[in-house]
C-alpha cells in the first residue's frame, strides 16, 4: 500500500487558478485525487481551467467568494452532489496588502483578515459536517512564516495568518476525535510571479536589495519554488500524515531556523 496516495479522493483547493494553489492542486492530480477548485471570478475560474487541461489534468472550477457564507456552503452542496464529498480541503486563497500600519484604514485591514482568517473559517466549518459523517478528513491551512514573524508592512497579513495558525490548532483540538487532522503549511519566500520584480536583475546588474536580503537570510540560499511545497502538501493530504494533527509544517528553506549572517 501506497500511504502516500491520494487515488479515489476528492481534494478542493481555494484560490488554485494559479501560483501555490495550483502547484499543491497539480500535484493532488498525479498522486490520484480528483481536483476540485474555485476563484473570485470567472475570469480567473477560466484562466485556471485552461492551465489545468494544458498540464493534462482534468479539474472542476468554481465562482465563489469564500468570505461569503452563502456562497461557501452552496459551492460544498454542489460539489458533494456533483462530484462527491470533499475529502481534503487546501485553504489557500489569500491576500496582501503592503502598507505600513499607520497608514492602513481598518477597511484595509479588515479586508485582509477577512479573506486570509475568516475565509478558512467559513471553508472550514462548511466542510466537517460530511468529513464526519464520512469518517475522515483532511484540512490543510497555507499559514506563512508570519504566523510566527512579523515584518514591516504587513501587520494585517502577520494577524491573519498568526490567527490561522491558531484556528489550524483549534480545528485539530475539536474535531481530532472524528478521524480529522487539521495541519498548516507555512511557506517561506516563494520565486511566484507576484514576487518576481522582488527578483528582478537591477540596471547596474546587481540584484535587487530584497533578493540579496532573502538569499542572505535563507540557509538554502535560494527562494523556493512552488514545487517544494507539493511533497509536503501531499504528506499532509494523505494516509502517511493521519496521527499528524494542529502542526504547521514550515517549509522556509531554513530560515526560521536561522539567526543570519554576521554582518
Amino acid at each position: 500500500m501506497n500511504c502516500f496516495s491520494l487515488e479515489g479522493k476528492i481534494a478542493l483547493v481555494t484560490g488554485a487558478s494559479y501560483g501555490i494553489g495550483f502547484a499543491i492542486a497539480s500535484a493532488y492530480a498525479v498522486a490520484g485525487a480528483t481536483i476540485c477548485f474555485n476563484d473570485i471570478n470567472q475570469e480567473l475560474v477560466e484562466k485556471g481551467l485552461v492551465a489545468y487541461k494544458e498540464a493534462g489534468i482534468k479539474a472542476y472550477g468554481y465562482v465563489c467568494d469564500v468570505t461569503n457564507e452563502v456562497q461557501v456552503k452552496e459551492l460544498i452542496t454542489q460539489i458533494e452532489r456533483e462530484i462527491g464529498v470533499i475529502d481534503i480541503l487546501v485553504n489557500n486563497a489569500g491576500i496582501i496588502k503592503r502598507i505600513p500600519m499607520c497608514d492602513m484604514s481598518a477597511e484595509q485591514f479588515r479586508q485582509v483578515i477577512d479573506i486570509d482568517l475568516n475565509g478558512p473559517f467559513i471553508m472550514s466549518k462548511a466542510v466537517i459536517p460530511s468529513m464526519i459523517k464520512k469518517g475522515h478528513g483532511k484540512i490543510i491551512n497555507i499559514c506563512s512564516m508570519m504566523s510566527e514573524l512579523g515584518r514591516e508592512t504587513v501587520s494585517a497579513y502577520a494577524a491573519a495568518k498568526g490567527g490561522l495558525k491558531m484556528l489550524t490548532k483549534n480545528i485539530a483540538s475539536e474535531y481530532g476525535e472524528y478521524n480529522i487532522q487539521c495541519n498548516g503549511i507555512g511557506p517561506g519566500y516563494i520565486a511566484t510571479p507576484q514576487t518576481a520584480p522582488l527578483r528582478q536583475t537591477q540596471p547596474d546588474g546587481s540584484k535587487h536589495p530584497f533578493d540579496q536580503f532573502i538569499i542572505s537570510k535563507t540557509p538554502a540560499a535560494r527562494w523556493g519554488t512552488p514545487e517544494d511545497l507539493q511533497g509536503p502538501a501531499i504528506f499532509l493530504a494523505s494516509d502517511a500524515s493521519n496521527f499528524v494533527n494542529g502542526h504547521i509544517l514550515y517549509v522556509d528553506g531554513g530560515i526560521l531556523a536561522y539567526i543570519g549572517k554576521q554582518p
